[in-house]
């Protein structure tokens, strides 16, 4: 990953965090993204860094400006992971009906508007490369998971359709399915869980900047499951 220019959105959150991590330390240079109008401590410093908070990636506008900023930059970008999103739990009967677009937006349109943002960046890249977040409750929903396993099955197919359409420019588009993260937030909603099973965060950011890399060339268009022992 050295010198290579790598796009994270909701580079703020858990993940974002681990994958802004792992790729600085590898010798990438790292764009920030996040929605929140504040960082957190703990991100990467230097002149290799750029945090870019308050991005709504659901406006098309916003999302074009902060990847030209990108792009200004550190001359190009060669790389997007896209992790911003959301979650709810909730049934169809008793939940809001209003969860089902806010999942859209949230999920499929934010790595929509961001992959079109980047893709004439990613053109120019030679390598250009595209990793999705889906999720494995995509491939069989769970009750109450209906809203955001519809928005992560969006985001398969945007995986899929978008790895066809670039696939003769170099660039290649794949997607993680993580079960469940093992965040502070998921062990705080449910404490009796063996938390060894899920997945660490860490250990997914590993699989993402593999796809990530010039290594990964011959690998596009894949859904590839990262469950640990869920």
């Amino acid at each position: 990953m050295a010198g290579r220019v790598v796009v994270i959105t909701g580079a703020f959150g858990v993940l974002g965090q681990a994958v802004a991590k792992a790729a600085a330390g590898q010798g990438a240079r790292v764009a920030l993204l996040d929605f929140a109008k504040a960082a957190p401590a703990g991100l990467p410093t230097g002149d290799d860094v750029l945090v870019l908070p308050g991005v709504d990636l659901t406006d098309a506008v916003s999302a074009g400006a902060a990847m030209d900023a990108v792009a200004d930059r550190f001359g190009g970008i060669d790389a997007l992971l896209n992790i911003a999103g959301g979650f709810t739990w909730e049934t169809l009967q008793e939940g809001s009906i209003g969860s089902w677009p806010a999942m859209y937006r949230l999920n499929v349109l934010t790595a929509a508007n961001a992959c079109r943002a980047a893709i004439p960046h990613l053109k120019r890249s030679g390598a250009g490369r595209i990793v999705n977040v889906g999720s494995s409750a995509a491939l069989k929903a769970a009750m109450g998971m209906g809203a955001y396993a519809a928005a992560k099955a969006g985001v398969h197919s945007l995986t899929q359709a978008l790895a066809e359409e670039l696939k003769g420019d170099n660039i290649t588009v794949n997607a993680v399915l993580p079960s469940i993260l093992d965040t502070p937030t998921n062990r705080a909603d449910m404490p009796d869980a063996n938390v060894a099973t899920w997945v660490a965060p860490a250990d997914l950011a590993a699989v993402m900047l593999f796809l990530a890399s010039e290594a990964s060339t011959a690998v596009t268009g894949a859904l590839l499951p990262v469950t640990g022992r869920v």
